[in-house]
C-alpha cells in the first residue's frame, strides 16, 4: 500500500480490509473476534469497512493477536539531539571565574 497515493478514507479502507483478512487467516468469525474484543458483531463489520475508533481497533487487533505489529505500524519515535538539547536547556560548560571571597559577601549592619 503506497499511503503517499491515497486519501485518509482509502488507507483507512486498505487497513480495514488486511483486518479482515488476519480475521480470515485465524479461522474466526466476526462474532467470535468481537466477543474476544468486547464488542458488537457490527463494530468489528464496520472496523473492516475502515470505520473504526483506535480503542476498538487495538482491541480488535488484540484479539486477532496483531498487537505486536503496532511497533511496526507507528515506530517508537526516539528523539532527536536537538529536540534533547531543547529540553535540557542552557547547561553551564565552564565556570566564570568571578567566584567573590566570602569575607567582602558578609555585610555588617
Amino acid at each position: 500500500m503506497s499511503i503517499h497515493a491515497k486519501a485518509p478514507a482509502a488507507i483507512a479502507e486498505e487497513l480495514g480490509e488486511r483486518l479482515k483478512q488476519a480475521r480470515l487467516n485465524h479461522d474466526m468469525t466476526q462474532s467470535e473476534v468481537a466477543e474476544l474484543a468486547g464488542v458488537s458483531r457490527k463494530v468489528v463489520l464496520n472496523a473492516e469497512k475502515g470505520r473504526v475508533q483506535l480503542e476498538t481497533l487495538i482491541a480488535i487487533m488484540m484479539a486477532l493477536n496483531l498487537t505486536a505489529q503496532l511497533d511496526n505500524f507507528i515506530p517508537i519515535q526516539i528523539i532527536s539531539p536537538v529536540q534533547l538539547s531543547k529540553l535540557q536547556g542552557k547547561q553551564r560548560q565552564r565556570a566564570s571565574g568571578q567566584r567573590k571571597n566570602q569575607d567582602e559577601e558578609a555585610l555588617e549592619w
